[in-house]
């Protein structure tokens, strides 16, 4: 331990700390740009910089490390002028278009030259512009990129995707998809982690707001939406609710007044997914085949992009279960249009989603079963719906709860905890459980694949039989995972893969707080509400139980397969042979 005073704080922290460490032990807010603990710490941005008493040059407080007795100063007039300095050089590679950029207020640069009073730029701009395909669901916009080399680190280092790299040399040197190929041609998952750590408006998702006001004008289109599980942990964080204000049914309720004819709950189709992939692995175990490798869950897209792009011998182990956004889609289309009795190509299925990769699972080919038109027509982020909210000047805090509409609107706490890493094997287990045995598991029997590490495995007893099941969540434990298994280190029958960290709670279309991973919190949330659920199993939801007995039959059967199962090979990645 080593002693050191910040800002005329003494305090002791670890002899290994950084400065930057040492100042928020002491309490004292150093500002960052380019910074990411443990992955981005190459202090390229200068804004960090500090002021160390005996030493004429300043230093980045993120990489450089304290002595003992050190007296650091970290808004000195001299630490302040050069902070100032960097920024406006940063400002003048910058388009500073602020009043059309998405993370406008939201925005660490726009935050940071309101901070150090910079009201004019001295410098003269020096803008990229580089060509990007709009229609992609990514979208870049160098005009806004600071090269701070975030999007590059966490795709490469917590994603394994390498989609980003540095093109160009000197002044012209650059962040573009790697060896300047389209966006459209790159291993791109959309898992859109790149775009929550971006600290400006450089990336985003393709906005489909207007599709959406569009059809809500239309009198001809029956306008339906689907919220997603792990939305309602983040929805109401713009106006600063609390998890208890910012209730499902409030957003119901807001989505209403936006003039939506139908919004029914995700969580149905999820426990809709459960009763599929849930007896597709049983009649795998049962098959009397012995399997090389485990099945591996599909209702993540970008993990199903991963796979087909970097594991094509994985491929076919993938469920063909389709993710519960697709399996509403085309219950939406099939059973719940014959149930209003209005016509399927009249509907306009919109989908909540915490998921950029949703927007293109929603446009693949193998995605129009019920009617011949695309299941989904359309995919909001959470951050879409909320400039919706907004721009539709609708008074959040002054909305009363309502319930979603029915025979759609029931969920469970499985299909809640869905949003969350190891939710989906959780839920999975329970109903394969009840399944086999007949019984219904004890409260929490499968809290083994609950938490955040990584890569967590389990082995559970299923009427007998001994069980093996992996969890991964974040693309990079998910290879990690995949090469284990390939090389034969490693065995398991179930395995479930979620491409963010921390699962869907933790989704690149979530509401965006720099500096924060809030994946844990949000998942805490989930459990909760499984825990006070009325059902908290899939095969105990009456909704469920009514599309089995009224339409689709029984879990697998003809109807079943055609409406609700995929062909993984039916669409191919870029480079995919």
């Amino acid at each position: 331990m080593v002693d050191v005073t910040v800002d005329g704080v003494r305090v002791q922290v670890d002899d290994h700390a950084t400065i930057l460490e040492a100042a928020e032990a002491a309490g004292v807010h150093i500002p960052t740009l380019c910074y990411l603990k443990d992955l981005n710490e190459i202090g390229a941005c200068r804004v960090c910089v500090v002021e160390i008493e005996g030493t004429d040059q300043l230093v980045a407080s993120c990489n450089n490390y304290v002595l003992d007795g050190m007296k650091i100063f970290t808004n000195s007039p001299k630490v302040r002028k050069a902070r100032k300095t960097n920024v406006e050089f940063l400002l003048s590679q910058h388009d500073s278009e602020c009043t059309s950029c998405v993370r406008s207020g939201n925005c660490s640069l726009q935050s940071l030259a309101n901070d150090l009073d910079i009201f004019e730029l001295p410098y003269e701009k020096h803008l990229p512009h580089m060509p990007w395909d709009k229609t992609f669901p990514l979208i870049r916009n160098n005009d806004k990129c600071i090269n701070c080399l975030r999007c590059i680190q966490i795709c490469s280092k917590v994603q394994a995707s390498d989609v980003w790299d540095l093109t160009n040399r000197g002044a012209h040197t650059a962040v573009n998809v790697q060896a300047g190929h389209p966006i459209a041609e790159a291993p791109c998952t959309l898992c859109g982690q790149c775009i929550t750590h971006c600290p400006t408006g450089a990336l985003r998702e393709r906005d489909d707001t207007g599709r959406v006001y569009d059809a809500l004008a239309d009198p001809k289109k029956v306008t339906i939406v689907q919220i997603a599980p792990s939305v309602r942990t983040a929805w109401g964080d713009h106006w600063k609710f609390s998890p208890e204000e910012s209730t499902i049914g409030h957003l119901v309720s807001a989505l209403r007044k936006m003039g939506f004819d139908y919004i029914v709950n995700t969580d149905f189709s999820a426990d809709l997914t459960i009763m599929e992939e849930g007896t597709e692995l049983l009649h795998r175990l049962s098959d009397g085949t012995e399997h090389e490798y485990p099945m591996f869950t599909s209702c993540c897209p970008g993990w199903v992009r991963f796979v087909k792009a970097h594991y094509p011998e994985l491929v076919d182990d993938v469920s063909t279960s389709k993710s519960p956004q697709q399996m509403f889609g085309a219950i939406v289309k099939s059973y719940y249009a014959e149930y209003l009795g209005i016509d399927p190509h009249d509907i306009f299925s919109v989908s909540v989603m915490p998921c950029v990769a949703k927007k293109a699972e929603c446009a693949l080919p193998t995605m129009k079963d019920a009617c011949g038109d695309p299941d989904v027509d359309c995919v909001l982020t959470v951050r879409e719906i909320d400039r919706m909210i907004r721009a539709d000047h609708i008074d959040v805090h002054a909305l009363e709860e309502e319930p979603f509409d029915e025979p759609l609107g029931e969920g469970t706490g499985a299909g809640i905890i869905f949003g969350a890493t190891g939710g989906v094997m959780e839920a999975a287990l329970r109903t394969a459980y009840h399944l086999v045995t007949g019984e219904t598991p004890a409260d929490d029997a499968f809290r083994n694949v609950r938490g955040l590490t990584g890569w967590k495995e389990a082995e559970f007893d299923l009427a007998g039989r001994k069980l093996r099941v992996a969890v991964a969540s974040g693309l990079g434990n998910a290879k990690r995972l995949c090469d284990a298994i390939l090389a034969g280190a490693v065995s398991y029958d179930f395995v479930e893969v979620m491409a963010c960290p921390g699962g869907c709670v933790g989704g690149g279309g979530q509401p965006i707080h720099d500096g924060q991973e809030l994946a844990g919190a949000r998942g805490q949330m989930l459990y909760g509400l499984d825990r006070i659920s009325e059902y908290r199993n899939s095969y105990e939801n009456p909704d469920i139980v009514r599309v089995y007995e009224k339409y689709l039959g029984e879990p697998l059967s003809e109807r079943a397969e055609r409406l609700l199962h995929t062909d993984q090979h039916g669409w191919k990645m870029p480079q995919e042979k």
